[in-house]
C-alpha cells in the first residue's frame, strides 16, 4: 500500500523505528560457471527461493532469472540484515536443498561443497543520483513534499506541467 506522496516506482516499507527502500541486483555464478541452471534445476531453484522467502518474511525477492551458469535476483532487504548475510543464507540454503534433489551435482563438483561461487555482484537500485544531489541541494528551499518530489519520475512531472529538473 502506498503512503501518500509515493509513486508506485518506490514503495517505503517501515520496520521498529525505520521506513527504508532497500533493494538490490544480485548476480550469483554457479562454481566453476558450470553451465547446470537448465529447466529442471532452475525450476527447484525458483521452488527454493520462494520456500527461503516463506522462512524469511522481512526478504523479498521481486524478480528472478537466469543463464545456464548464472541467477539474477531484484530483492529486498530490511537495512537490519547485510547483504552479505542474505547472499550467504541464499547459497546455503538453495545449494543444499538442490544438492538433496539432483545427486548428478556429486560428480560434476568433485563431493559436496555447494554450487556456488565464492563470489556474488551486488549493486544498489536507487533513485537517479543526479535527482538526489538535487534534493539535498534544495533542502530547505522548497515548499514540503521534498520526499515525493525526489522519487516522482520526470514523466510525471511533465505530464502535470512541472519542470522535469
Amino acid at each position: 500500500m502506498l503512503q501518500k506522496g509515493m509513486t508506485s516506482k518506490h514503495a517505503y516499507k517501515r520496520q521498529g523505528h525505520c521506513v527504508y527502500y532497500c533493494k538490490y541486483h544480485l548476480v550469483m555464478s554457479t562454481k566453476y560457471r558450470k553451465r547446470i541452471l537448465r529447466w529442471g534445476l532452475y525450476n527447484c531453484l525458483q521452488y527454493q527461493l520462494k520456500t527461503f522467502v516463506r522462512k524469511h518474511p522481512e526478504i523479498e525477492i521481486d524478480e528472478v532469472n537466469h543463464d545456464k551458469d548464472h541467477i539474477h535476483l531484484l530483492i529486498s532487504v530490511p537495512p537490519k540484515l547485510s547483504i552479505s548475510e542474505v547472499v550467504r543464507f541464499l547459497k546455503c540454503n538453495t545449494s543444499r536443498e538442490i544438492g538433496k534433489k539432483f545427486k548428478f551435482l556429486d560428480k560434476v563438483y568433485f563431493g559436496r561443497d555447494g554450487i556456488w561461487s565464492e563470489g556474488y555482484f551486488v549493486s544498489t537500485v536507487c533513485a537517479d543520483e543526479a535527482d538526489i544531489k538535487r534534493y539535498i541541494e534544495n533542502q530547505g528551499k522548497e515548499e514540503s513534499c521534498q520526499t515525493a518530489w525526489l522519487f516522482e519520475t520526470r514523466e510525471a512531472k511533465k505530464a502535470t506541467g512541472g519542470s522535469p529538473w
